[in-house]
């Protein structure tokens, strides 16, 4: 940003840090967002004033859900429409710093959520991804919950369009399963979850304050597994936070050479400052690095997708491959499927063999015999227009 402020460009600086942490000397003379008031902070800063909108915004004492849903935005993929059903959290985990900025739950009506993703699919959109600090916590500031609303959800899905969860914790999402399950059992929402686990010791969650238990985990993960047949299941893991020992790690090694995870995102523990894990004593900077790396060999030794090849699938095209050669397509577990680049494959569903796999994709020749699926009601908006604008904002 300093070489943005030499060019003379106006800089507004957001994320979770420098609302947590406002006084530090870098952030001096800058613009600086809370999580939910982007309009209001970019407005003052292209009219040269330096303005910090760090509070958080509230009505009649109770704190709002965040920036308003039906906001004009740009839609990084014209296809795609993120969500966020709610802002903050539950939990008190002594790692993090989003907690730190963000505060307490805040949950987005039913209502507005539901609006805004019937919008997306007036405008084209043929997948909509909800996101949040914890899905599966919703509601529950404002007397409802995650299965409510998903349910209202999937009234409002077209037919060739597809849902997909965010990430819960465990403890929130145990009292939810049986609905859960059937959710995930629906032909238009993804049977995917990610559910990090962070640990598979006991004592180093409760240093975590994760609120919950291996047991519990396992207990999510095999019931998922027994009734949505197929179900992909990702998860995090930190590696060397404090105390934790080499029986602790082996316990962890355990659990993904139990469930072989096909998705599985590996940290190496960082302290992030003012939090209370940077003030605890830490594990070697060496054997934190040895474990992730251990971790990481053990993922990379299993490849989850061999069993698939020869099978026929129905993929969903959104996007385009990082090096160009194919495009980007999920089938109904959201595991990667890279199909030909043909351009009357985007935004549709179509029928796939598989004919090869890798560690963290399939690839897939679209049957002769196939029906297409064009989910969108309508054209998708052009790469860079401007959702949700009103006829008068137009002009």
């Amino acid at each position: 940003f300093r070489k943005a402020q030499e060019g003379k460009k106006k800089v507004v600086l957001a994320g979770c840090v420098p609302q947590a942490q406002p006084r530090q000397d870098y952030l001096k003379g800058l613009s600086i967002i809370g999580i939910d008031r982007v309009v209001e902070v970019v407005e003052e800063t292209i009219k040269g004033h330096s303005v910090r909108l760090l509070g958080q915004k509230k009505d009649n004492g109770k704190r709002l859900g965040g920036a308003r849903l039906d906001l004009p935005k740009i839609r990084k993929n014209p296809l795609i429409e993120i969500i966020s059903i709610n802002t903050g959290c539950l939990n008190a985990c002594t790692y993090c710093k989003t907690k730190h900025a963000r505060g307490d739950l805040a949950s987005y009506p039913i209502d507005e959520l539901v609006d805004r993703a019937k919008q997306s699919f007036q405008e084209g959109v043929c997948e909509i991804w909800l996101t949040s600090e914890d899905t599966g916590a919703y509601g529950r500031d404002i007397g409802t919950d995650l299965p409510t609303l998903l349910w209202k959800l999937v009234e409002a899905i077209p037919e060739g369009a597809m849902l997909r969860l965010g990430m819960t914790n465990p403890p929130y999402i145990l009292e939810h399963l049986e609905e859960m399950a059937k959710i995930l059992n629906h032909p238009r929402v993804y049977a995917f979850l990610h559910i990090p686990v962070q640990s598979a010791s006991d004592s180093v969650l409760m240093d975590m304050k994760r609120e919950y238990c291996v047991a519990d985990f396992k207990q999510v993960v095999d019931f998922l597994k027994e009734k949505v047949p197929g179900i992909t299941i990702a998860t995090d893991i930190i590696c060397g936070f404090p105390g934790e020992t080499d029986e602790d790690f082996q316990e962890t090694m355990k659990l993904v050479e139990q469930y072989k995870f096909p998705s599985l995102f590996i940290n190496q523990f960082y302290p992030r400052p003012g939090t209370p894990a940077a003030k605890m004593p830490q594990v070697p900077a060496a054997v934190k690095k040895q474990r992730t790396k251990d971790l990481s060999q053990l993922f990379h030794s299993y490849n989850p997708y061999d069993h698939k090849v020869d099978e026929r699938q129905r993929v969903l095209v959104t996007e385009e491959s990082f090096d160009s050669n194919y495009y980007v397509a999920h089938n109904p577990f959201y595991e990667q499927v890279l199909v030909p680049k043909d351009p009357l494959l985007m935004g549709k569903m179509v029928e796939v063999n598989i004919y090869e796999a890798g560690k963290h994709f399939m690839k897939g020749q679209p049957v002769s015999d196939a029906r297409v699926y064009t989910a969108s009601i309508t054209r998708p908006l052009a790469k860079g227009e401007v959702s949700g604008l009103t006829e008068v904002s137009k002009r």
